[in-house]
């Protein structure tokens, strides 16, 4: 014979319809290596300000854990320390152009000047209406595109060769903001060739960052959602290996092993402001345990009188046999 169904709750299950709306696409999540597929699990934060430093010439036994960089070695209890950064090639110029557009243009020596056309991080930025500004110290005028000046060497400046990059977007370092809130979105300082410890001694080079960015550096620090970035354009042994540090307010501290190059520090800032990946660094990864993720918003269940239109109905309507 056939049970009482429960009525009411059939009558209901018409009346009403459960709509299970899309999840929107998460952002990437951060990954273990340059050159995988990235995957959907969580966002990155965004910086409101970016400060890029890049020195010359060392490779990281030479730094990390050296005397003879007592600034740079302090920062660290508090900064990201990566232990596997390797630059892309040999000489220098190659791998600013690396890190500044995802490709070293075919480019084997420090030559100058060049002209190229390519979308890189200025530019990108640009599209998006934000803002990129290049700081050299001892250039001799705001927009200068010539290849030498004293100390001033245009191959450390790699906006400078690209089409995109507005004049504008070329500032002497006389001019960086001491009201650090006047900064662009992302900065890039080059210092002179003599403080990028290219010509000089490390104690040197790890002097200038502490007199020129250790103001910037303790503000980005305190809660003011701001990001430092330090690399170097390349090491001095076979395996290329190089210090890279980032510090900031939203930087998960520790030493950090996975193996990261110039592209996968490109690909990071570019995932940082929502940019689409410039060159090879379209095929590299946001660097993995930076910075925390957000979990991502499950979908919401809601429902809807029955005049929407539904996506799926489910009835709770059951007939027991006895």
């Amino acid at each position: 014979m056939f049970r009482p169904i429960a009525l009411g709750a059939f009558f209901l299950g018409i009346a009403a319809v459960v709509l299970r709306t899309p999840a929107p696409p998460a952002p990437r999540v951060l990954l273990a290596s340059s050159g995988m597929t990235n995957v959907f699990a969580g966002a990155l934060p965004r910086p409101d300000h970016t400060v890029v430093v890049v020195m010359e010439n060392h490779s990281y036994s030479e730094i990390v854990g050296s005397p003879d960089a007592p600034y740079i070695n302090s920062l660290r209890p508090t900064a990201a320390n990566f232990t596997n950064s390797h630059a892309i090639t040999h000489p220098s110029e190659p791998n600013y152009l690396a890190l500044f557009a995802g490709t070293t243009e075919d480019l084997s020596d420090d030559s100058c000047p060049h002209t190229y056309s390519g979308p890189n991080l200025a530019s990108e930025l640009a599209a998006v209406g934000r803002s990129f500004v290049g700081y050299s110290e001892s250039m001799p005028a705001d927009g200068y595109t010539g290849c030498e000046s004293g100390l001033y060497m245009r191959k450390h400046s790699p906006w400078v060769n690209f089409t995109s990059v507005l004049p504008a977007a070329n500032l002497t370092f006389a001019v960086f903001p001491t009201d650090f809130n006047r900064l662009p979105a992302v900065a890039w300082v080059t210092p002179i060739s003599f403080y990028v410890m290219h010509d000089c001694c490390v104690g040197t080079g790890d002097n200038w960052l502490r007199c020129n960015m250790d103001s910037y550096i303790r503000w980005a620090r305190s809660r003011h959602n701001s990001l430092f970035v330090l690399t170097f354009d390349e090491g001095d042994t076979t395996t290329n290996q190089i210090p890279t540090i980032f510090v900031g307010s939203m930087v998960i501290p520790g030493d950090k092993a996975i193996l990261i190059d110039h592209y996968s520090v490109l690909r990071t800032l570019e995932d940082l402001y929502g940019l689409p990946p410039t060159g090879n660094a379209a095929s590299a990864s946001s660097i993995a345990g930076a910075f925390p993720t957000a979990t991502p918003t499950p979908p919401r269940m809601r429902v809807s009188p029955l005049r929407h239109t539904p996506r799926a109905v489910v009835l709770p309507f059951r007939t027991e046999l006895g």
